[in-house]
């Protein structure tokens, strides 16, 4: 049996200044999944996610990818990942195809590797004619989606997606979610974070909510949605029948989450 995805185990972040950010956090991503990590600001999301790709040291736990433990096998286990963080980190001034192939370096991919990839998957993410621009004209949602093919070009087999739809248009997401689905069907094992609680449900097999530093509920999306949701209402078929599913989600996400 295959080691999971991501497996983190009694996990705890305090900071200097006695902030508590994870509280005996404990998950399980299996290979292949498209998992929902759910909460609102502050939560802890972002330093699951700092933690796991070596950005922010632990205060206690483990953290495994793919079987490779973040302090004993540091590199291995980064080899395994791809990130798509919340903020554009990259040169404006720099042309997009040089952005992904120089990160492509970063993994000692030589060049004449990187370069067809790189083209290949700035076509596939729609920024075929945008591969000799400068960076700074991309839009928004470009610029996102930018950061995707750069976290692509190692070939990773596991892709962090933290917020990665905030601020993009409506026609632009539905494009990167079919993209990705495409890619999450293939194999590639992604961890998602993201307020759009519709495409969470609708995207993702597993979800994990948690609130001020702790898991208060995760398990397959289906079966999470089932314990907590309160009985149909009348039309809630009828947005099922049309394709929108978030309002259940969002009822149980903040039935967990709001201050008793």
């Amino acid at each position: 049996m295959s080691a999971p995805a991501l497996k983190i185990t009694n996990l705890n972040k305090t900071y200097a200044t006695g902030t508590v950010a994870l509280k005996d956090v404990s998950l399980e991503i299996p290979e292949g999944d498209f998992f929902a990590l759910l909460g609102p600001n502050g939560a802890g999301k972002t330093t699951i996610i700092g933690i796991t790709t070596g950005l922010v040291n632990k205060t206690g736990g483990t953290v495994e990818v793919f079987g490779h433990n973040i302090d004993k096998e540091t590199e291995l286990a980064k080899m395994q990942i791809g990130l798509v963080g919340q903020e554009v980190n990259f040169n404006p001034f720099e042309k997009t195809l040089n952005i992904v192939v120089n990160q492509a370096g970063y993994y000692g991919i030589p060049r004449s590797v990187a370069i067809p990839r790189a083209k290949k998957l700035l076509t596939d993410l729609g920024l075929g004619e945008k591969m000799d621009q400068n960076a700074m004209t991309l839009s928004g949602g470009m610029k996102r989606r930018l950061m995707i093919a750069r976290a692509l070009v190692n070939e990773p087999k596991f892709l962090i997606l933290d917020e990665p739809t905030a601020g993009v248009d409506v026609e632009l997401r539905r494009g990167m979610w079919e993209y990705l689905t495409g890619l999450s069907k293939s194999g590639l094992t992604i961890l998602l974070t993201t307020h759009y609680l519709e495409e969470a449900e609708q995207l993702c097999k597993h979800v994990a909510i948690i609130n001020k530093g702790e898991i208060v509920e995760q398990g397959p999306m289906e079966a999470v949605i089932a314990k907590h949701h309160l009985p149909a209402q009348a039309g809630d078929a009828e947005a099922v029948k049309e394709g929108y599913r978030g309002s259940r989600l969002e009822e149980v996400f903040l039935k967990l989450t709001s201050e008793k």
